[in-house]
């Protein structure tokens, strides 16, 4: 089979345990992607029913580790760490010599292309120091311009009663009105159904991580690339340790 016919799987991990967030997220994520690759969605079987702080990160990560693993046993390419947090994601660049994205770093890295500056609009106001940290780490503090929440729980985000589209949709005009932006980001995995409607509603690009992933997990697959195992990022050292 040629390059351009290869069917390439990615692996999308949602690192919080409710099903149906990850059906949600695995038709984003399959939507988004190249004919000729196939979205495998799984779900951690450990850890928390939604991701909301440093505490539901840490647990989640040891189920995501787990899935990851997973993952690389049934052959697929790519992993994609469907949580805007990316909990766990070093963790899983260790573990895998697959190609491993987080959909913040994704998201954040597809802004910069298309914008010169960007806000981020996320779930919870308590999740707004976790996504300031990212910022940080990925280098991007001069592109974000700030960090904004909509103080809807993830769990809530499918509920009609919340009115999550219209919360959203005010809080993206109120930062194009006012952050001195050209694109946005959405901050919750939960919210990759509505970067299209948004972005036609604003008239600015609206970046959902989960695809933004998923295109850079073929391009990295495409190009043959794999994670380094040369300095921190290699296998894990053999020793004893607690399996799940």
């Amino acid at each position: 089979m040629s390059p351009s016919t290869r069917q390439t799987t990615i692996n999308i991990i949602n690192p919080n345990m409710t099903e149906s967030m990850t059906a949600l997220i695995a038709k984003a994520a399959q939507a988004s992607a190249s004919p000729t690759t196939r979205v495998v969605g799984r779900t951690a079987r450990f850890g928390a029913a939604s991701i909301e702080g440093h505490y539901d990160e840490a647990l989640a990560t040891i189920g995501m580790l787990k899935e990851v693993a997973e993952g690389d046993a049934a052959g697929c390419d790519a992993h994609v760490i469907a949580c805007f947090g990316d909990p766990g994601l070093l963790a899983a660049r260790e573990l895998s010599a697959a190609p491993v994205l987080g959909i913040a770093e994704a998201a954040m890295h597809a802004a910069s292309f298309v914008a010169t500056r960007f806000s981020i609009v996320t779930t919870l106001s308590r999740t707004k120091i976790i996504a300031e940290h990212l910022v940080r780490n990925y280098g991007m503090e001069h592109s974000c311009r700030k960090v904004r929440a909509v103080d809807v729980a993830v769990l809530d985000l499918d509920k009609p009663e919340a009115n999550v589209r219209g919360i959203l949709l005010d809080e993206c005009r109120d930062a194009l009105d006012n952050d001195g932006i050209g694109a946005i980001v959405l901050g919750c995995a939960g919210m990759a159904d509505l970067a299209q409607e948004l972005s036609g509603e604003l008239g600015i690009p609206v970046i959902d991580g989960v695809a933004a992933a998923v295109r850079f997990a073929e391009a990295l697959v495409g190009l043959g690339l794999k994670t380094s195992k040369h300095g921190d990022l290699a296998f894990p050292l053999a020793k004893a340790r607690t399996a799940i």
